[in-house]
């Protein structure tokens, strides 16, 4: 890798370390003149350049622990998001070191040749044994930091032709959406509602709320034009606030703002702040307004533009076609009083009714035409209607579901016929049933081992078991007599 600095802060085969510093150690001050023992001489110490270094770093960042320099910037390089540089004067040069901790708040870009004054801290690059400043804030010295940043962008910008009169886009004439861009708890949404409610009342008008002011207010903006740029219908848009001073304005001189305007699919408007207000935000935008109600005011001037000149356009026309009917019928006046022209009437009637009653038989004719195609058409109509493979599957499936219909029928009534049928034999077999006998009060006698029924009482001695049974249960008796 080639040198930083053309003065290195590090060899090319050990890249700094983000901390700057060397090893820590636990190095106890050294005495570099011991004192004698025993009247002899003093031992001599030896220290090593690390000792050394370690030493005069924490000299001088004890000493110098807050320092401001003024100096002329050169050899500014980034390096993993850190700034390396140089900061000289005419007769010495100091080398500077930022982490990207601390560039990222500044409102400019370093660059060689600026002046500037730094604040920071004197330490020391061990590997190197050079003292540098490592720098915390930055801010230039003369021009302001914010000032100092306008100019940088509008330079770059205006470089790449963002602020080039081609890419300006006209606006609308009629504008039937119109989206705004702006905060809520501000005058200027006030100020457009009712310059576009005054002159434009039929206008519809979507409104994306966005911080206008304060940390974080540029991706805000950012983020509710790209929204607005999604919503259809949109035919314009205006950006902008009140007036305030140049940091609560800064949100519109930010790049993502920049972008966000330039990326716009419709005609932006710039509304910041008063008249002599000025931000980048106005160089991009397709229209620059002093005021956000001037910007709701050239939202709808040109429609109030379009009116009136539809206005003078159907006045114009009127006074032709007036004009132009006088003149007509000062012609046919002047060519009925020659004399060539007597009888003109009369013949012309003649003409009228010839040609009414042409226009009476062309009608007939057509008529029965078209009656006779339409005769033509229905009778095609009907033989493709025969042909239809839907109309034939329609009926098919008619047939079908009335087949189903009527097996279901002959089913229900042929199971009703074998229901009626089971009945009656079950009624017949019920009747026939000793069980029903039973039923009836009856009861039937049974020899001990159920083998025999007992019909006559000489089949059994006194003494004997027999069993009985009734309609519910069995009995088991014991024979007392028998007659």
């Amino acid at each position: 890798m080639s040198d930083l600095f053309d003065l290195p802060f590090e060899d090319e085969d050990e890249p700094e370390r983000e901390d700057n510093g060397a090893v820590e150690r636990d190095v106890s001050p050294i005495d570099s003149r011991p004192p004698a023992v025993d009247g002899r001489p003093p031992v001599r110490r030896v220290h090593t350049v690390t000792e050394l270094t370690v030493r005069v770093r924490d000299h001088l960042e004890a000493e110098f622990f807050e320092v401001w320099v003024e100096g002329e910037l050169s050899n500014c390089r980034l390096w993993n998001g850190h700034l390396y540089y140089t900061l000289k004067d005419a007769t010495s040069q100091l080398r500077g070191f930022m982490f990207r901790s601390a560039l990222r708040y500044l409102k400019f870009k370093p660059a060689d040749g600026l002046r500037v004054v730094a604040r920071g801290r004197i330490s020391v690059y061990e590997p190197k044994g050079e003292y540098q400043l490592v720098c915390e804030h930055l801010e230039p010295q003369g021009l302001g930091a914010l000032q100092l940043a306008f100019d940088q962008l509008k330079k770059r910008l205006q470089d790449e032709g963002l602020f080039d009169a081609a890419r300006k886009r006209p606006l609308p004439a009629l504008p039937r959406k119109i989206g705004v861009v702006t905060s809520l708890d501000g005058a200027a949404i006030h100020d457009i509602l009712n310059v576009l409610r005054r002159r434009h009342a039929n206008a519809h008008i979507v409104i994306r709320p966005a911080r206008v002011q304060g940390e974080g207010a540029a991706s805000d903006v950012a983020r509710a034009l790209r929204a607005l740029a999604k919503v259809p219908g949109v035919d314009v848009m205006i950006v902008g606030r009140g007036g305030g001073s140049i940091e609560d304005l800064w949100a519109f001189n930010e790049e993502v703002v920049i972008r966000a305007i330039a990326a716009a699919p419709v005609p932006v408007i710039s509304a910041v702040g008063h008249e002599s207000d000025v931000t980048i935000a106005d160089f991009v935008a397709d229209v620059r307004a002093p005021t956000p109600s001037a910007a709701a005011e050239l939202v709808v001037a040109r429609t109030d533009e379009f009116a009136g000149r539809i206005d003078r356009l159907h006045e114009q026309l009127v006074a032709a076609a007036h004009g132009r009917v006088q003149r007509l019928s000062r012609r046919i006046h002047l060519a009925a009083a020659r004399p060539a022209m007597a009888g003109y009437g009369a013949r012309l009637a003649m003409k009228r009714r010839r040609a009414a009653e042409l226009d009476r038989s062309l009608e007939d004719t057509a008529r029965l035409a078209v009656m006779s195609r339409a005769r033509r058409l229905q009778a095609v109509r009907r033989q493709l209607d025969t042909l239809d493979l839907g109309r034939r599957l329609g009926a098919i499936r008619t047939r079908l579901v009335a087949a189903r219909g009527r097996l279901s029928g002959a089913v229900a009534h042929r199971r009703h016929v074998a229901d009626a049928s089971l009945r009656r034999c079950a009624n017949r077999l019920e009747t026939l049933s000793p069980l029903a006998v039973l039923g009836r009060g009856y009861a039937v006698c049974w020899n001990a081992d159920r083998t025999r029924a007992l019909t006559d009482a000489v089949e059994v001695a006194p003494g004997d078991t027999v069993r009985v049974t009734l309609s519910r249960g069995e009995i088991a008796a014991k024979v007392s007599e028998t007659k």
